[in-house]
């Protein structure tokens, strides 16, 4: 018996340690993301770049710019406030030459929005007033009732008659939750919300609780569940859970490069009550940091309302440590003169291998010389090899199918002659010019001929089709009709896959002229998604197998 109940209390005090590394880890990978958060601003600068230069395509229609300005604001709208301003009212301006009501409405919605956040409420409501709710399409219900319902619930926490727009607010969020899909996620996070605001703390749990052992990738809705979760367990005064889901928000919000957000202020907070004052500020710090880079001038106030305490505490513990550190100083100050003398010895000994070193050194330069050419010459052994290998491979393919090609058409040629010789013996004239006269022979061996040489390529390159659409935009990519291996334009850069770049003797295979295989050229040239310069020299680099390194 007394053995049972030891077994019990070990392994209930292991799973309390083990429950506390995991939340120190937890809480250690978001301090690492914080010190590291400039890797996922770089890719989501990235993203965004890569859809700035599709603003440069010549030609661009007004659609076209809208729908690009449109995806420009959905990476901005929680990263730079302003930026998605400028690019929302561009396009309220396009919806406005383009006199169409819906984009013209979805702008002003989005523009509402992005003024609540940079605390514009004046602009937000002027926007929302202008929209004539009788005549909106019945999709923007939802992005219309979710803006008020926003708008509201941040003005009633700066002013001083809170009560009434936070009941303006509820009273949006529930004409919300008239119009939104029951079994959607938004319906189901907006009512667990209500849920939380009548005190109905375990259903309002249940819901995000299962939401967010359904969501599988760390996205902004993971974000928000999470952050949702913890505000529940701040209704229940539950320190631990409120720190474990502020947490895991912080962390998706780091890694999808949201500036706006409130996950870091509320754990700084849960932090500071637990008098973990170092993680506090370090999180009230890059909250700051984010609202300011955001321009989410709501969350600046809202932080700058917290950071004095914390920074207070924050900065009497660092001058505590500087006592400390002062009294340490001392003592190794002392300790240090004992080891001057250890120190002047050292050197002494030093200067004796000093010679020899430099020797090592000097010797370890030129080996490391010798390898470094070693190397060089390695690698490029390397790529001669695999191009002798490349061509070898097509040499020995093309060989072999041209001696079976010409002895079929000796053979064509021979059984062609025979019924000309035929036809003139019995003097079968008519017959004989109109079978002189006919192209249907070249024209069936021109297909026959090309027929060879699409199957013969597709062998040696069988990915060929797929690695050259890749090269060019989306929707200028090549699709083949049925039975079709290739057409004319990817025969002409086949042709050039193989080494063979002169118009002249392309359009002497194929039977175009020169100008024509120039014009395919071009025209195809203008339609890649990489430089045009170095098209057709990355045309050249399909199939190949081995590495260059420069």
């Amino acid at each position: 018996m007394k053995k049972s109940l030891l077994l019990i209390f070990v392994f209930l005090q292991f799973s309390y340690i083990y429950s506390a590394i995991e939340k120190d880890t937890t809480f250690q990978y978001l301090s690492k993301l914080l010190d590291n958060k400039e890797v996922y601003m770089h890719v989501k600068e990235q993203k965004i770049s890569e859809i700035k230069r599709m603003l440069q395509t010549p030609n661009i229609s007004e659609v076209q710019r809208y729908d690009i300005n449109l995806k420009l604001y959905d990476q901005y709208k929680t990263y730079i406030s302003d930026s998605a301003i400028h690019f929302a009212q561009e396009n309220l301006q396009i919806a406005h030459r383009l006199n169409n009501v819906l984009w013209i409405d979805k702008s002003k919605l989005a523009l509402a929005s992005l003024y609540t956040i940079a605390g514009m409420y004046i602009e937000s409501i002027d926007l929302l007033r202008s929209i004539d709710r009788k005549t909106m399409p019945e999709k923007l219900l939802v992005s219309y009732y979710d803006t008020y319902k926003l708008l509201y619930s941040s003005y009633s926490s700066n002013n001083l008659y809170t009560n009434i727009y936070y009941a303006k607010s509820n009273l949006y969020r529930d004409s919300l939750l008239n119009v939104l899909d029951k079994t959607s996620n938004h319906y189901k996070i907006v009512y667990s919300e209500k849920l939380l605001d009548q005190n109905r703390l375990e259903e309002s749990k249940q819901i995000l609780q299962n939401l967010l052992e359904e969501s599988k990738l760390e996205d902004h809705e993971r974000a928000v569940l999470a952050y949702a979760l913890a505000n529940v367990y701040k209704k229940e005064n539950n320190i631990e859970q409120q720190r474990v889901y502020y947490t895991i928000s912080a962390v998706c919000d780091i890694k999808n490069a949201i500036k706006e957000n409130a996950s870091l202020q509320a754990l700084a907070g849960v932090l500071f009550e637990t008098n973990d004052i170092d993680n506090a500020y370090k999180c009230i710090k890059f909250s700051m940091e984010d609202a300011i880079f955001c321009n989410a001038r709501l969350r600046t106030f809202e932080v700058s309302k917290v950071f004095p305490i914390i920074d207070t505490a924050y900065q009497d513990k660092v001058t505590k440590q500087k006592e400390g550190l002062l009294f340490f100083l001392i003592l190794v100050s002392l300790l240090s003169l004992f080891l001057i003398a250890a120190v002047i010895y050292v050197y002494r000994q030093m200067k004796r291998v000093a010679g020899i070193r430099k020797e090592l050194y000097r010797t370890n330069v030129k080996l490391n010389e010798l390898n470094t050419d070693l190397q060089k010459n390695n690698v490029q052994l390397n790529n001669l090899n695999g191009e002798l290998s490349e061509a070898n491979r097509i040499k020995e393919t093309y060989i072999g199918h041209f001696l079976d090609l010409c002895s079929m058409y000796i053979n064509k040629l021979e059984k062609y002659q025979n019924t000309l010789n035929k036809k003139a013996v019995e003097k079968r004239l008519d017959e004989l010019y109109k079978m002189l006269k006919s192209r249907d022979m070249i024209d069936n061996e021109l297909k026959d001929l090309f027929d060879k040489f699409d199957n013969i390529f597709l062998h040696l390159y069988p990915s060929f089709v797929e690695d050259f659409n890749s090269l060019l935009l989306e929707k200028e990519r090549f699709v083949l009709k049925p039975n079709e291996l290739l057409n004319t334009e990817l025969r002409i850069f086949a042709l050039i896959r193989l080494g063979i770049v002169d118009s002249s003797k392309i359009a002497s295979f194929l039977h175009y002229s020169a100008n024509t295989i120039y014009n395919y050229r071009t025209r195809v040239r203008n339609k890649a998604a990489v430089p045009r310069d170095e098209f057709e020299l990355l045309v050249t680099k399909i199939g190949v197998k081995f590495t260059k390194n420069s």
